[in-house]
């Protein structure tokens, strides 16, 4: 029974997430915010990429998802080692809000962040050629926060190309 929970959570997370989407935040065209360091912004139409995986962050109490845009879609499809130049991921995530009547479900409530990687070896060399942003309320967050960004990575996903998310089949 815990496990038809879990199964029926995760895909009202899934269907939730899919079709909260479209809140609003910024674009990046040439006036939108850009993350201190990186210089990374939103992407324009990211909310009709591809879904790549959703989760759960349960020490932060939400649901996240990430989008991805044709280069990282081709390349988690192709399986490739590394992600190519031009390879963007965005990862939407929201505080979790319980189904009223239906113990140990969840659906999306409050956005909480919008994070971005931009893969350009060339820019980014010293970063493991990604670029970082994360923005609440489509704002840049500041600078200190950004310099954490590849360190978490380097430490816990250097051997996926500094990449946490798994191609979800």
């Amino acid at each position: 029974m815990k496990q038809v929970v879990k199964w029926a959570a995760a895909a009202i997370a899934a269907a939730c997430i899919s079709a909260s989407l479209p809140f609003t935040v910024g674009h990046a065209d040439d006036a939108a915010p850009a993350s201190p360091i990186f210089g990374v912004k939103i992407p324009d139409g990211y909310r009709d990429w591809k879904l790549i995986a959703v989760g759960e962050e349960t020490g932060l109490d939400e649901l996240r998802g990430v989008l991805g845009n044709a280069t990282a879609v081709k390349a988690y499809q192709d399986g490739a080692a590394r992600f190519p130049d031009g390879t963007v991921l965005v990862k939407l995530a929201w505080k979790r809000k319980p189904v009223e009547g239906l113990n140990g479900a969840f659906v999306t409530g409050p956005s909480t962040t919008v994070q971005v990687m931009v893969k350009d070896s060339t820019k980014y060399a010293s970063t493991g050629g990604w670029g970082f942003g994360r923005f609440i309320d489509g704002k840049p967050v500041d600078a200190a926060q950004h310099e954490t960004c590849f360190a978490c990575h380097e430490a816990h996903a250097s051997d996926q190309d500094f990449v946490f998310t798994h191609y979800a089949h």
